[in-house]
């Protein structure tokens, strides 16, 4: 008889009835809508389907960091990490598309704007893409180079931008530029702005072009390279931060935005490595009791039941740690070196785990045909997005040490 998978549970010190009917609800259309759809058309490289992203919306899932008085669930970091995993366990980019609503793409000056673009971010009709790294400046963002020049009413954005998911399908792209130089004294971030592109889903406007980058996982949505010439954007589109938060500081600067939304990103990401080391932990389960060799299910052999084992402990050790950070977020703590440690752990943990995954599958982990080696090119990419974890460790240590000094 197969024993069945049983998916975790929250743990008790954060566990609410509300936070378990959330998490129920994230599993079971991950398991019953996002796991099909992952299955039919990661192999084909193929985007998400609208109905999947009307289907997220209906749950208000767009909307879970987004205050209750603009339309959205009012809910924090933690149950938008919670989600988040559930999905991802079934498809990483379907835990990641829900990051291009929660407020994005709303924080303009006029206040009657904004609330209209909360409200729309809350119903998943305001879905957007954000243009940050370029060619020379992805963990350096301070280096970006695409610049800003005013022109009467309108600025004049000029560059390229690189890793820009979602970029065609959106409704928006929000793309970091420089306004200024540094003067002497100044940090290099110094001069740095969001501006908001407003566009047609399928389109990109006047003055935009771009072409996909072939990615060798995390599919569902494109990425793309993005080259700005002559775009013009009003300065009415020119925001006041990056990431939707409005207890954020409005004159701390769009590059202090930035670093405040990466802190939670990275939690967020913690939380997709996983859900995606989840799925080949619970695929891997039924595999040892499916799969036998010499007369057993492989599943009877010590050294594979224990590799199992391990395996599953770094899945809830990883678990338990996002879970905290997300809990410290909403409490307002500051936790730039606890994001960064999660982050780390997490997503190194994802890629030996879904590796350790793709060996216990033996050779039918190296083919298309099983869902482990969709998880270990996703699992990997985790690693590298949102900063590498070569940058949370410099985060960690620049905390612990005195900085090296420049040679």
């Amino acid at each position: 008889m197969i024993r069945e998978v049983h998916p975790p549970e929250l743990l008790s010190p954060w566990r609410t009835p509300e936070r378990v009917a959330l998490q129920e609800a994230a599993r079971t259309l991950a398991e019953q809508v996002v796991l099909p759809l992952a299955d039919e058309l990661d192999p084909q490289k193929a985007e998400m389907p609208r109905s999947l992203i009307e289907a997220l919306a209906a749950e208000g899932w767009f909307g879970i960091t987004v205050p209750v008085e603009h339309g959205g669930l009012g809910l924090g970091v933690f149950e938008y990490c919670l989600v988040s995993e559930e999905l991802a366990r079934a498809w990483l980019s379907v835990g990641s598309i829900l990051a291009r609503g929660q407020g994005l793409g709303t924080q303009v000056v006029d206040a009657d704007r904004r609330s209209e673009l909360m409200r729309r971010s809350a119903t998943g009709d305001w879905i957007g893409s954000i243009a940050l790294s370029e060619a020379t400046a992805g963990s350096d963002l301070a280096g970006v180079r695409t610049r800003a020049v005013r022109d009467g009413d309108d600025w004049v954005l000029t560059g390229s931008k690189r890793w820009a998911g979602n970029a065609l399908a959106a409704d928006f792209i929000e793309v970091l530029a420089r306004v200024r130089d540094p003067e002497q004294g100044e940090p290099r971030s110094a001069g740095l702005e969001p501006f908001l592109v407003v566009k047609e889903r399928g389109a990109f406007p006047q003055g935009v072009t771009g072409s996909a980058i072939d990615k060798i996982g995390y599919h569902g949505f494109l990425t793309w390279d993005l080259e700005l010439d002559g775009l013009r954007v009003p300065d009415a589109d020119r925001l006041t931060g990056l990431y939707g938060d409005e207890g954020a500081e409005a004159d701390a600067g769009g590059f202090a935005s930035v670093q405040r939304g990466l802190n939670i990103a990275r939690v967020h990401t913690a939380a997709r490595a996983v859900g995606v080391a989840r799925g080949a932990v619970e695929d891997c389960q039924r595999y040892l009791q499916e799969r036998e060799q010499f007369g057993h299910p492989i599943g009877d052999f010590q050294a594979l039941r224990f590799a199992l084992a391990d395996m599953a402990a770094e899945v809830a050790q990883a678990r338990a740690f996002w879970q905290q950070v997300a809990h410290l977020l909403d409490e307002g703590e500051p936790c730039e070196s606890e994001a960064a440690m999660v982050k780390l752990l997490a997503t190194e943990m994802a890629v030996r785990v879904t590796g350790q995954a793709m060996q216990l599958h033996g050779g039918n982990g190296y083919t298309s045909e099983r869902r482990v080696e969709r998880y270990w090119r996703d699992a990997r990419l985790t690693t590298i997005f949102e900063g590498t974890s070569e940058i949370q460790r410099r985060i960690i240590s620049d905390r612990m040490l005195p900085r090296p000094s420049a040679s």
